[in-house]
């Protein structure tokens, strides 16, 4: 029996939606899965067949492939175009009395099982605890009554220009399903920059513009001022990411070059960089920003001055976060932008930088990843309805109960 064949898989014809609108030609639906783990009820594999979208590159030695279930979803691809995208329905989508709709948006290096509906996934310690909970925010909105779906995108770590259409795409598809004209939207890290991104009609070429179909924008743990921990502490990130020190992570490295036991290793592919190998990272180049006159650099740090600013240090080579800054940060034009008042935008950002097994913002008042004062920012945020900060770190903040009572306050608000 095949993997789409164990996962329920219907549907296989292809149906244009048909709702008014643009984006509403582009999509098409190629695959309905009625089998799934983690509490859903069904997922739908979608393409937007938009020019816009190209494919991306990912690492080759499989680290940002496509996994799990997700992997039979795609149709056992494991580096999806990125024109693909799965919608998650979860269960009475259709019958629960909350009027409006809630599409939840997961961020890098995730997927919608791990951060809605599973934490407890990868197991101890990823979710951002020693011990991670066997259900989610999913399952804790649909017993408060309210209609829940959630996007997988193509690429772990991919552009955000894509995933904010491919947001924009999946609230179209909720509207037909529902009958509603607006959504809310939970966007966490990466998922609610692309999120504020569609929101602020921050668009490539061909892209879709606000549709005025968000009425609440929850953006939890979102770089929204940017964020340059990626670039803060030397070579501490690598020991996780080069293969020669150990490293299988799916996270950019701030270097192209780093000694492994006693020898130069070169990984630009597993670099923030557009390099001659690729662009394998580009949502997280997207998200930079420079906060080091706010918090200074970690002096003692291995290589710390030229990780930061570029260059050949002790065992590493970098070039600097400007660099990567320049090849295509999106902070700026998305601040310009601003959100529109009609949007209830709400920032959740945490305060505890303690994530286990990883090397923690300790620089400033963070969440172990993004600085409260960027999380918490709200220049260009036409209607700030609520700005809160929990006692929870990075990895948490999607599932803790803090914030999913804090998230169901918001959402209840007329």
């Amino acid at each position: 029996m095949s993997g789409a064949q164990e996962a329920g898989a219907a549907g296989a014809a292809e149906v244009a939606v048909g709702t008014a609108g643009t984006a509403a030609s582009n999509l098409v639906l190629e695959q309905t899965f009625t089998t799934v783990s983690n509490g859903w009820s069904k997922v739908e594999r979608w393409k937007d067949s938009n020019p816009m979208f190209a494919a991306e590159d990912y690492p080759q030695d499989g680290r940002g492939d496509q996994d799990g279930q997700r992997l039979t979803f795609f149709g056992g691809v494991k580096k999806p175009h990125s024109s693909r995208f799965l919608l998650y329905y979860a269960p009475k989508y259709d019958t629960n009395p909350v009027k409006t709709p809630v599409l939840l948006v997961h961020g890098a290096n995730d997927n919608a099982d791990r951060a809605w509906a599973n934490p407890n996934e990868l197991g101890s310690y990823g979710c951002g605890a020693i011990s991670c909970p066997g259900t989610g925010m999913m399952q804790d909105l649909v017993g408060k009554g309210y209609k829940v779906f959630a996007i997988n995108f193509p690429h772990k770590q991919g552009d955000n220009y894509y995933s904010a259409e491919q947001i924009h795409d999946a609230i179209t598809i909720i509207q037909n399903v529902t009958g509603e004209s607006k959504v809310d939207v939970i966007g966490w890290s990466k998922g609610a920059f692309a999120s504020r991104m569609y929101a602020s009609s921050v668009k490539k070429a061909g892209g879709t513009s606000y549709s005025q179909d968000i009425r609440k924008l929850v953006l939890v743990g979102n770089p929204n001022k940017g964020f340059d921990y990626i670039f803060r502490h030397g070579w501490s990130h690598n020991l996780s990411i080069f293969p020669e020190c150990g490293g299988v992570v799916n996270a950019p490295s701030p270097h192209t070059q780093m000694v492994c036991w006693g020898i130069s290793r070169n990984h630009p592919e597993l670099s923030i960089y557009n390099t001659a190998s690729g662009n394998f990272f580009p949502g997280q180049k997207q998200m930079l920003g420079k906060w080091v006159d706010e918090y200074p650099l970690p002096a003692l740090e291995q290589d710390w001055y030229t990780t930061y600013y570029g260059g050949q240090g002790f065992f590493t080579n970098s070039n600097g976060i400007d660099a990567a800054i320049q090849q295509g940060s999106l902070v700026e034009p998305i601040l310009n932008a601003g959100i529109p008042a009609s949007i209830q935008t709400y920032l959740l950002s945490g305060d505890k930088n303690d994530i286990p097994a990883i090397h923690s913002e300790h620089t400033g008042p963070s969440d172990g990843v993004v600085f409260i004062a960027s999380a918490a920012a709200v220049q260009g945020i036409g209607n700030v309805a609520g700005n809160v900060t929990v006692q929870h770190n990075h990895l948490q903040l999607g599932w803790a109960a803090a914030s999913a009572k804090q998230i169901d306050q918001w959402l209840k608000q007329n």
